[in-house]
Protein backbone atom coordinates (compact mmCIF):
# COMPACT_ATOMS: atom_id res chain seq x y z
CA UNK A 1 0.00 0.00 0.00
CA UNK A 2 1.67 3.47 -0.66
CA UNK A 3 1.45 6.48 0.79
CA UNK A 4 -1.88 7.42 -1.57
CA UNK A 5 -3.37 5.07 0.04
CA UNK A 6 -2.74 5.94 3.74
CA UNK A 7 -4.18 9.16 3.68
CA UNK A 8 -7.43 8.11 2.04
CA UNK A 9 -7.84 5.89 4.54
CA UNK A 10 -7.58 8.23 7.55
CA UNK A 11 -6.70 12.15 6.94
CA UNK A 12 -3.89 13.26 8.82
CA UNK A 13 -6.49 15.80 10.47
CA UNK A 14 -9.08 12.67 11.46
CA UNK A 15 -5.50 10.96 12.81
CA UNK A 16 -4.65 14.12 15.17
CA UNK A 17 -8.36 14.62 15.94
CA UNK A 18 -9.57 10.98 16.36
CA UNK A 19 -8.91 9.12 19.87
CA UNK A 20 -7.40 6.08 19.92
CA UNK A 21 -10.41 3.88 20.57
CA UNK A 22 -11.83 5.83 17.30
CA UNK A 23 -8.36 5.38 15.56
CA UNK A 24 -8.37 1.63 16.45
CA UNK A 25 -11.66 1.03 15.78
CA UNK A 26 -11.48 2.53 11.86
CA UNK A 27 -7.99 0.96 11.12
CA UNK A 28 -9.50 -2.43 11.82
CA UNK A 29 -12.53 -1.91 9.47
CA UNK A 30 -10.03 -0.45 6.70
CA UNK A 31 -8.42 -3.86 5.95
CA UNK A 32 -5.09 -2.59 6.47
CA UNK A 33 -1.89 -4.57 7.03
CA UNK A 34 -0.67 -4.76 10.73
CA UNK A 35 2.43 -3.10 9.02
CA UNK A 36 0.13 -0.15 7.61
CA UNK A 37 -1.82 0.25 10.56
CA UNK A 38 1.84 0.84 12.76
CA UNK A 39 2.51 3.69 9.88
CA UNK A 40 -0.83 5.12 10.45
CA UNK A 41 0.16 4.87 14.20
CA UNK A 42 3.13 6.10 13.17
CA UNK A 43 2.33 9.50 11.43
CA UNK A 44 -0.10 9.92 14.34
CA UNK A 45 2.34 10.23 16.76
CA UNK A 46 4.53 12.50 14.62
CA UNK A 47 1.63 14.73 13.77
CA UNK A 48 0.14 14.74 17.42
CA UNK A 49 4.34 15.66 18.73
CA UNK A 50 4.15 19.03 15.68
CA UNK A 51 1.11 19.97 17.18
CA UNK A 52 2.56 19.91 20.97
CA UNK A 53 6.05 21.65 19.73
CA UNK A 54 3.98 24.19 17.60
CA UNK A 55 1.90 24.66 21.16
CA UNK A 56 5.20 24.88 23.29
CA UNK A 57 6.54 27.19 20.69
CA UNK A 58 3.70 29.56 20.56
CA UNK A 59 3.48 29.35 24.27
CA UNK A 60 7.29 30.57 24.40
CA UNK A 61 6.91 33.33 22.52
CA UNK A 62 3.90 34.71 24.15
CA UNK A 63 5.71 34.70 27.52
CA UNK A 64 8.67 36.67 25.90
CA UNK A 65 6.60 39.19 24.58
CA UNK A 66 5.01 39.30 28.09
CA UNK A 67 8.29 39.09 29.44
CA UNK A 68 9.81 41.78 27.26
CA UNK A 69 6.59 44.15 27.97
CA UNK A 70 7.29 43.99 32.23
CA UNK A 71 11.24 44.74 31.35
CA UNK A 72 10.37 47.81 29.23
CA UNK A 73 7.55 48.70 32.29
CA UNK A 74 10.73 48.14 34.80
CA UNK A 75 13.13 49.95 33.14
CA UNK A 76 10.96 52.76 32.72
CA UNK A 77 10.44 53.03 36.55
CA UNK A 78 14.36 52.70 37.05
CA UNK A 79 14.66 55.72 34.68
CA UNK A 80 11.82 57.38 36.51
CA UNK A 81 13.49 56.93 39.89
CA UNK A 82 16.90 57.99 39.06
CA UNK A 83 15.08 61.41 37.30
CA UNK A 84 13.24 61.80 41.14
CA UNK A 85 16.57 61.04 42.94
CA UNK A 86 18.82 63.52 40.58
CA UNK A 87 16.25 66.48 41.47
CA UNK A 88 16.24 65.34 46.03
CA UNK A 89 20.05 65.34 45.14
CA UNK A 90 20.06 68.95 43.43
CA UNK A 91 17.60 69.87 45.90
CA UNK A 92 19.85 68.50 49.05
CA UNK A 93 22.95 70.29 47.68
CA UNK A 94 20.51 73.52 47.73
CA UNK A 95 19.31 73.14 51.00
CA UNK A 96 22.98 71.71 52.51
CA UNK A 97 24.38 75.67 50.46
CA UNK A 98 21.37 77.55 52.60
CA UNK A 99 21.97 75.98 55.78
CA UNK A 100 25.66 76.95 55.19
CA UNK A 101 24.94 80.47 54.49
CA UNK A 102 22.13 80.73 56.98
CA UNK A 103 24.86 79.37 59.62
CA UNK A 104 27.51 81.72 58.59
CA UNK A 105 25.14 84.61 58.46
CA UNK A 106 24.18 83.47 62.29
CA UNK A 107 27.76 83.72 63.39
CA UNK A 108 28.65 86.66 62.05
CA UNK A 109 25.63 88.52 63.94
CA UNK A 110 26.46 86.77 66.74
CA UNK A 111 23.36 84.28 66.93
CA UNK A 112 23.67 80.65 68.42
CA UNK A 113 23.54 77.84 66.62
CA UNK A 114 23.31 74.51 68.41
CA UNK A 115 26.31 72.30 67.33
CA UNK A 116 23.35 69.34 66.02
CA UNK A 117 22.28 71.74 63.04
CA UNK A 118 25.34 71.45 61.05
Amino acid sequence: MDANDENKAVTDDELVSLSVRELNRHLKNCGLSKQDILRMKQRRRTLKNRGYAASCRNKRLEVKGTLEGEKMSVLSDIQRIKDENSVLQREIEEMTVRLEELQKDALERGIFMPPDLG
